[in-house]
């Protein structure tokens, strides 16, 4: 999940130089690192947090697409075209101004989120490390070799 947060972090900084040629690749890595978050998203929960109150877990997990869209999408992303339109003097934006802010702030949350997910991977090491420490708990363990 960190490689994919960096590999996003690489690609929103793509859009927000809107360098001639990047539009479709950094579109389909960005669709490709969103659907192994999502692909990862779930057993990497249940995993951490069990599955007794799984459901409601996914439920608030599901609410972040939606969430994301409006205040990403809809809330920043119309301000920041707004106020790139106010300062060509018109009604509508032309350029690679109109999203700039945008996609950097996306970069940034990426970031962040690259950041929490090392922290999480540092504090949840030695858990793992306990619970594996035997080879697989599924399999009986033998003294004979």
């Amino acid at each position: 999940m960190t490689f994919t947060q960096i590999i996003m972090i690489i690609t929103y900084l793509l859009f927000a130089s809107a360098l001639d040629g990047t539009l479709y690749v950094a579109t389909a890595v960005l669709g490709m690192c969103y659907g192994f978050q999502l692909l990862t998203m779930v057993p990497t929960v249940s995993e951490l947090f069990g599955l007794k109150h799984f459901g409601i877990i996914f439920n608030f997990m599901s609410l972040g697409n939606p969430l994301g869209a409006l205040l990403f999408s809809g809330v920043l992303a119309g301000f920041a075209y707004d106020s790139e339109a106010a300062k060509q003097h018109g009604s509508s934006c032309l350029g690679p101004n109109c999203f700039r802010l945008t996609f950097i702030v996306l970069a940034s949350m990426c970031a962040m989120g690259t950041v929490l997910s090392v922290v999480l991977t540092k504090r949840i090491k030695p858990v793992y490390e306990m619970l594996y420490a035997g080879g697989s708990f599924r399999l009986p363990q033998s003294s004979n070799h």
